[in-house]
């Protein structure tokens, strides 16, 4: 039987799982689904938050007044609970160079109709115009305040996330992955969740942590990581072999480009981590230190090394002043790791 769009949409909203990952093709679909799944919610008395390419439309430049724009839409009623210290703090991960203000409409009830981004630590205040980048990570930062805001008559029972950051490097990834996983962890047993995306690397990271992580046991049951395809107006969701989308060959590249070129970061830990669990899991142990003693490290190695990446990859990392340069030593670290990875695995990259 054919399913449409509104029938995965009313699928996930009665599976049992709270949690769903979804990865697709570009133009599979995946927008589409987020306002079916929406138009579903509303026709069943569902309250909920999404966001996709429509609420990054929400938000539009003012160029003659240098300032940035917010559409009114039904959200704007709790606009009142975001502050600027709130939207600061989720910034705070990806380092922003700027700051900002938030204009309110004279009326406070209709929430924020404007905001205005200055040069840090410049006095007079001249309103700029960040870049595309930065102004996607804004907006996406605007509405993680949003999910974690409610009021009593507007409860949320679901969170829609459509490719929260459509072109994201690296860093920024896991800032992005991480800043789902809080989420995930807040309210995956009082709401529903769906992440729908096409960026492969997100995808991995944030299944591999839902399926292999520390944490994988409160999660077991209670999510689902789907492939969304399409032929001929006909969409499934299928399921990936052993729920593993494979990015580790992308990994060892991204690793071994900055070894050459000696531009290690911060970030690389994590990265590093993330192969380590991979090739893990694939060897049946449920610890990345498990590779280390494939790889041939001593007992007081593997015992030193994982305390190092175990300490180099919290989450507590993500903030501006751990992203500076790595030291000689972890940098040193890194690359012995990951030549004895190429040297064990011959992998072809």
């Amino acid at each position: 039987m054919a399913k449409t769009l509104s029938n995965i949409a009313e699928e996930l909203s009665n599976s049992r799982e709270n949690i769903h990952l979804i990865y697709a093709f570009n133009a599979t679909g995946k927008t589409r689904l987020s306002v079916a799944f929406k138009d579903f919610a509303n026709d069943n008395d569902i309250n909920g938050f999404y966001y996709n390419a429509f609420s990054e439309d929400l938000f539009v430049w003012d160029n003659t007044n240098v300032k940035l724009t917010i559409s009114e839409c039904y959200l704007n009623r709790i606009h009142w609970q975001i502050t600027e210290e709130k939207l600061k703090e989720k910034l705070s991960p990806y380092n922003p160079k700027y700051d900002f203000s938030l204009k309110y409409y004279d009326d406070y009830a209709r929430g924020i109709s404007s905001v205005s981004f200055f040069i840090k630590n410049d006095p007079s205040l001249t309103p700029i115009k960040i870049s595309r980048g930065e102004e996607k990570i804004f907006i996406w930062c605007f509405f993680l305040a949003i999910f974690d805001s409610s009021t009593d008559d507007f409860e949320s029972q679901y969170i829609f996330i459509d490719d929260p950051i459509s072109s994201i490097d690296e860093h920024n990834l896991f800032t992005t992955v991480f800043s789902i996983y809080e989420l995930i962890e807040k309210y995956y047993e009082t709401r529903k969740i769906i992440i729908t995306t096409h960026h492969l690397a997100l995808a991995t990271v944030l299944s591999t942590w839902l399926t292999q992580g520390e944490k994988k046991d409160k999660f077991k049951k209670k999510h689902s990581i789907k492939l969304l395809e399409c032929n001929n107006g006909d969409y499934q969701l299928l399921n990936p072999k052993n729920e593993v989308l494979l990015y580790h060959l992308r990994i060892l590249q991204i690793i071994s480009e900055a070894v050459v070129n000696n531009s290690l970061e911060m970030y690389h830990f994590a990265l590093l981590r993330q192969l380590l669990e991979n090739i893990s899991s694939f060897l049946g142990s449920g610890q990345f230190s498990y590779v280390l003693h494939v790889l041939g490290f001593t007992n007081a190695e593997q015992t030193a090394y994982a305390d190092i990446i175990n300490s180099r990859t919290h989450k507590n990392i993500y903030t501006p002043q751990q992203n500076a340069v790595l030291s000689n030593d972890d940098k040193e670290l890194i690359t012995k790791i990951f030549n004895k990875l190429k040297d064990s695995f011959q992998f072809i990259i």
